[in-house]
């Protein structure tokens, strides 16, 4: 039996931040045929509430620390503001979407992520049966578009801050064991660049044995490393192909011009 196609497209602060932008993502996310997830982080508001509030925004590695007090802001951002706005926009352009995060339903359970070195609060880390996806299924069967903010809890009442870019990976990796999925991230460049200063330099296809001579010659390196590691890893757990490719270029998905990166076997 054919599988019903699924994306799951996770978007950063480059459109989040941006009205523009976002409206334009959102017509184009309307546009793309068959079952969809969207997941999103918090981009700047979240720093910017933070700092109007008086509660110091500490980042170590690009890592949030959060204590009880940015674990407030970061629910009442995330959940509340970004995540209602989208939602209520998706509505004025036809997406039938309901915002979510891991706790409702149920959908997704994390680890309080344990102190080490650094004690990143309550941050929430996935486990291998962190998704629901049986539960989520229901929802996309049902006609709904989840929106996922980037918050989890631990099944104890507790929520908990998660990365964006994790989430969306785990929720690819659970669904494809029922949709034919692809992961789609969205951010502020055209794909993976030959030359990070040229967006013409675009690499359209990169297989795992092109991503090591890729990281051998140093063309992938820094922060692009954990987000192809994580790409690959969902690769080889079931995701058909995963996709890296700039927000306002989404449109290009539906028609089948090329896309972004695209990642595979």
């Amino acid at each position: 039996m054919c599988m019903q196609t699924l994306h799951v497209i996770k978007i950063g602060g480059n459109v989040i931040d941006n009205s523009e932008n976002l409206h334009r993502f959102l017509k184009d996310f309307t546009a793309l045929e068959g079952f969809k997830i969207l997941v999103h982080g918090g981009g700047k508001v979240a720093t910017q509430v933070s700092e109007s509030m008086g509660v110091e925004a500490r980042m170590i590695d690009g890592r949030r620390i959060t204590d009880i007090d940015t674990l407030r802001i970061v629910t009442m951002v995330y959940g509340g503001l970004i995540n209602k706005n989208i939602v209520a926009q998706l509505q004025r352009y036809g997406t039938n979407a309901i915002g979510l995060t891991g706790a409702d339903g149920n959908f997704i359970r994390a680890k309080k992520r344990p102190v080490k070195i650094i004690d990143y609060g309550f941050a929430g880390d996935l486990t291998e049966n962190s998704i629901n996806p049986e539960s989520i299924g229901k929802l996309l069967d049902s006609g709904f578009t989840p929106v996922f903010c980037a918050l989890t809890h631990d099944g104890e009442g507790q929520l908990l801050n998660t990365n964006a870019d994790t989430i969306a990976s785990a929720l690819a990796v659970a669904l494809s064991e029922l949709y034919d999925t692809t992961l789609v991230y969205c951010f502020e460049k055209k794909g993976v660049l030959q030359d990070i200063d040229d967006e013409d330099s675009l690499i359209r296809e990169i297989d795992l044995e092109r991503y090591e001579k890729l990281k051998t010659d140093q063309i992938i390196h820094s922060g692009m490393l954990p987000k192809m590691d994580n790409a690959f890893t969902a690769i080889s757990c079931g995701v058909k192909a995963v996709i890296i490719g700039h927000s306002d270029d989404l449109g290009q998905l539906k028609k089948d011009k090329g896309f972004g990166t695209r990642l595979s076997k």
